[in-house]
């Protein structure tokens, strides 16, 4: 990159790599400043949703990430839940995430982050647009009217300093932001005061000791003394590598192989012989910044949410918080996107998270530990057995769980004012949701015709009928795609001939006939101010 970069990214992760991604597909120009010089190789962020292999689709990777998997190809993605122990008498299958299956273009993928990591930076290398600049570190961040600029240094040569601005700066750096700490961006806090423990270790007798369960990934022990915390196994490579989550006391050390094997022991329910690969510590709390945009510098991934690993929520999050943010920078840097469309990147984003939180992961929590205040098989074994054999809960989110927009400056014509994750999956488009699949008569999918732009999907209208909103947003520099088909057939479960459809594939508005405010409609949608004068 010769000329200053269109926006600074801190943090080479996979969100602050694919952020890099979708701004060059775009042709915006980023330098992307990274801390590491290695991937690391530990085996977190492995549960990838339908929604985030839609955007590894539209990043023109997706077959790369699928042919990245450590686990066989078509091994059962899924859990089991144990009651105190994996070798206990209690235990169901939760459910998974197929279900919502149908209402996605793509279909969900497991594999380490390393593996997505390494997937994503080889696709960042075939694009020009993008600088990534390894072993870096910022040390200051200036904002004035018109850029931001930033000061870093060399991890390997602190004399190496050196300064960059650019119109805009995103913090990928992780829960312990640099970037959010130095615009002054605060955080609301849920500390649950209990320490865990992530280890990665090899084992094949648990693999084996697991055999009287059906295939799956991922295996969750709810034990009555740990108050809903939850002790959590995970394969990494079959048969033979695991990470583990759970409780230990708050004296643990990452030297402490014997209190860390002793705590995998009580939740697989006997001796194993295994090998510690890795151990480290955390704590267990869900953190969620106020805002996500403090001027010319915003955030997202882990600088903006920290919560524990449960419902696969962390990484599938992060990549929708660029999704969301990446065609608005570009909107704006292209000049078609308004300062309301910059501002609602934080106004959408920051409930989701602000909701999965408190009303999934706080409440899963919680709600285990009701469930064992109130029923235990020591009391009473058949009100347990009951009890027990009615959850449904797992490690994946519940099928309610859909975020949508509603309630956005920048969606027309919502049902309601809310922006949540509490809804419902349907095929009928809704402004402020997610767009379903469905076939067109030349029976490829809709999602394979959208693209980068906005994009006017038209179903039995003649493409005479479009000019007004075609020519207007031709008049306003905004790259609209038109997909023209008949009514017919799965379209009609859009429930309307007429959509308009958001880079990030969220509906912005549907109807049954153009407009006569078109132009209106499109300054709403782009965030940009209304004039008097158009129709």
């Amino acid at each position: 990159m010769s000329a200053e970069p269109q926006v600074i990214i801190v943090g080479g992760g996979p969100v602050g790599i694919a952020l890099a991604i979708d701004l060059a597909q775009r042709h915006i120009s980023s330098l992307v400043l990274e801390r590491r010089r290695e991937i690391g190789r530990i085996p977190k962020g492995q549960s990838l949703m339908q929604r985030s292999l839609e955007h590894f689709y539209f990043w023109h990777c997706v077959d790369e990430l699928r042919a990245a998997r450590v686990l066989p190809a078509g091994y059962p993605i899924g859990g089991i839940t144990a009651y105190e122990s994996l070798t206990g008498e209690y235990w169901y299958l939760p459910e998974g995430l197929g279900g919502i299956g149908q209402y996605f273009f793509q279909e969900n993928e497991r594999l380490p982050q390393y593996r997505t990591e390494e997937v994503l930076r080889a696709r960042a290398a075939e694009l020009p647009e993008i600088t990534l600049s390894l072993g870096k570190v910022v040390t200051e961040i200036r904002q004035s009217n018109n850029a931001v600029g930033v000061t870093f240094v060399d991890t390997e040569d602190p004399t190496a300093i050196a300064q960059v601005q650019a119109p805009y700066l995103v913090g990928c750096d992780g829960g312990r932001s640099v970037v959010r700490e130095s615009v002054g961006i605060t955080r609301e806090t849920r500390d649950f005061g209990t320490r865990m423990v992530l280890a990665v270790f090899s084992s094949t007798e648990l693999h084996e000791r697991l055999e009287r369960f059906p295939e799956r990934t991922t295996y969750r022990v709810l034990h009555p003394r740990h108050h809903g915390v939850w002790q959590f196994f995970g394969r990494v490579k079959l048969g033979e590598t695991w990470f583990y989550h759970g409780p230990v006391p708050a004296s643990t050390t990452t030297q402490d192989t014997e209190t860390v094997r002793a705590a995998i022991e009580e939740a697989v329910g006997a001796p194993i012989a295994l090998e510690f690969e890795h151990i480290g510590l955390w704590d267990l709390r869900i953190d969620v910044a106020t805002s996500y945009r403090r001027g010319r510098v915003f955030i997202a991934g882990d600088a903006c949410h920290t919560h524990p690993p449960y419902g696969g929520l962390g990484l599938n999050t992060g990549l929708d918080d660029i999704a969301n943010l990446g065609w608005k920078l570009s909107a704006n840097l292209s000049g078609w996107g308004g300062e309301e469309l910059l501002e609602s990147y934080s106004t959408e984003r920051q409930p989701i998270f602000a909701e999965t939180g408190r009303d999934l992961i706080g409440a899963w929590i919680d709600d285990d530990a009701a469930f064992f205040d109130r029923f235990d098989p020591q009391r009473d074994a058949e009100e347990f057995a009951r009890a027990w054999m009615s959850r449904t809960g797992g490690e994946f989110a519940p099928p309610w769980y859909e975020p949508h927009y509603e309630g956005s400056p920048v969606i027309v014509g919502a049902p309601s004012e809310s922006i949540g994750i509490h809804g419902e999956h349907i095929f009928k488009a809704q402004p402020g949701h997610h767009l379903a699949p469905a076939t067109l008569s030349s029976g490829r999918d809709v999602y394979e015709e959208l693209g980068n732009d906005l994009a006017l999907l038209a179903f039995g209208i003649e493409e005479e009928e479009l000019e007004p909103l075609i020519l207007s947003a031709a008049k306003m520099g905004i790259p609209l795609r038109v997909i023209l088909d008949s009514y017919e057939d799965e379209r009609l479960r859009y429930g309307s001939p007429l959509l308009l459809v958001r880079p990030d594939h969220f509906v912005a508005w549907c109807g049954d006939e153009v407009p006569g405010f078109s132009a209106s409609l499109l300054r709403a949608i782009c965030g940009l101010p209304l004039l008097t004068n158009e129709g």
